[in-house]
């Protein structure tokens, strides 16, 4: 027996429960009705004239219904007499090729067929200038060259900073359209300086080049469109700024203060930048976000197929396993850190040989007298945190709290062979 067995070997693993946590759950039904209604005012509609070429930046994001928004946003512009085409604006994402990135897009569901125009993709950009700091502000060559630029996005709190202005429209002008020249330049100075960065170069560009307007949406914890608003450019900052107040009043949660052990089956890019979502995990990557549970330890147990071997996030954690670290690709991995300047989420956590072992390390380290009292939580990733598990330490917690309830028995986690949870692909939650 290897001396990390013999060191395992004793720990007790809690019972655990299946608790069902409560959210919000207000979403838009007709997404075409509800973007027409504001695309057909007057102050947009008048921005748009018969024969311009318009770029529509489109991201790397899961971002809901994303091939319905590209696509309801390529028809209204056709309808004007415009001639759009998609510019694939996500950074160093796809492998910074434009292959790659143009591949990005198709395993979201947006392609040519399904937007109804043409994708242009290059890693090629112009520079526009510089900001008095001296970082210097570049824009996809494609966009650059048009008549307009239309950019949809997503608006939600970042994993690695503050601001009034944080993930969303601004961000996707700034970082998105400068492809990987720019994110490595607005990320060159680090992320304390972001909140004032990443607006200050999506001005510039705005200023420069013509930015028509923005499509923004707000999802609600189950990721569902709740709300979208479309911004024209010269409202963009002012709006995006009450867009990210009503998105962090609608942000899932796990409703505990402090945690021993957090268990996540599985991080991915196709979850969250950051492979799992900060703002759920209370883990960040930098000292300049905050939010969230205290968690003493964390495991990650898997990576997902769509991340293609891309694990940033898994030095986040604190154990993972042989299983995914197997999974990694570390060129793509590290290239994510030497992008963003942040590398310790691209660190290899301590590696166990199986699920069992990483979450009894967990248990073993996380600095509590009695194992059998381990206030654990497991959860699917940081997407679906409707109904995790939680060990029976917490069951008081969970009776006490107006948005949970417990709805299963307590019952042991279940190992196969290798060591690994044998529910379904290790989920009790599907």
């Amino acid at each position: 027996m290897s001396i990390l067995h013999e060191l395992l070997k004793d720990i007790p693993l809690p019972k655990m429960t299946k608790v069902r946590q409560h959210f919000g759950n207000k979403q838009i039904d007709n997404l075409e009705q509800a973007m027409r209604s504001k695309l057909l005012k007057d102050h947009i509609v008048e921005k748009i004239k018969p024969g311009m070429d318009i770029a529509l930046a489109v991201g790397s994001r899961g971002i809901d219904r994303l091939p319905e928004l590209t696509a309801v946003t390529v028809k209204f512009l056709k309808e004007m007499g415009a001639n759009p085409f998609i510019v694939p604006s996500m950074g160093s994402h796809g492998g910074a090729t434009a292959e790659g990135q143009k591949a990005v897009l198709a395993q979201l569901g947006v392609t040519e067929a399904t937007a109804g125009c043409e994708i242009r993709s290059s890693m090629e950009v112009v520079k526009l200038g510089e900001l008095p700091n001296g970082l210097p502000v570049y824009l996809d060559k494609y966009a650059s060259k048009a008549d307009g630029i239309v950019v949809i996005n997503r608006v939600k709190p970042h994993t690695a900073f503050r601001g009034r202005v944080e993930s969303g429209v601004m961000k996707m002008i700034s970082i998105g359209l400068g492809k990987q020249k720019g994110a490595e330049a607005c990320h060159q100075l680090g992320f304390k300086y972001m909140a004032e960065n990443v607006p200050a170069m999506a001005n510039m560009i705005m200023e420069k080049k013509p930015v028509l307007f923005g499509v923004a949406t707000v999802e609600n914890a189950f990721d569902k469109i709740a709300e979208v608003e479309i911004l024209a450019a010269e409202e963009i900052e002012e709006k995006e700024v009450e867009l990210q107040q009503l998105a962090k009043s609608l942000l899932p949660k796990l409703h505990f203060e402090q945690l021993d052990v957090l268990v996540i089956d599985e991080i991915g890019k196709n979850i969250s930048g950051d492979g799992m979502d900060p703002n759920i995990t209370g883990r960040y990557p930098t000292p300049y976000a905050h939010g969230g549970p205290e968690v003493n330890k964390m495991v990650v147990l898997d990576l997902t197929p769509e991340s293609e071997g891309n694990a940033n996030g898994v030095g986040t954690a604190d154990y993972t396993t042989k299983r995914l670290v197997d999974q990694m690709d570390l060129e793509a991995t590290y290239a994510n850190g030497l992008t963003s300047t942040v590398v310790s989420p691209t660190k290899i956590a301590t590696t166990l040989n199986n699920d069992k072992m990483a979450i009894q390390a967990a248990v073993k380290t996380c600095n509590i007298l009695d194992f059998s009292k381990v206030k654990m939580v497991r959860i699917k990733n940081t997407l679906e945190i409707s109904e995790i598990e939680v060990s029976e330490a917490l069951l008081d917690h969970v009776r006490n709290h107006p948005d949970m309830e417990v709805i299963s028995d307590s019952y042991e986690l279940v190992f196969n062979e290798e060591g690994n949870l044998s529910d379904k692909k290790g989920y009790p939650f599907i």
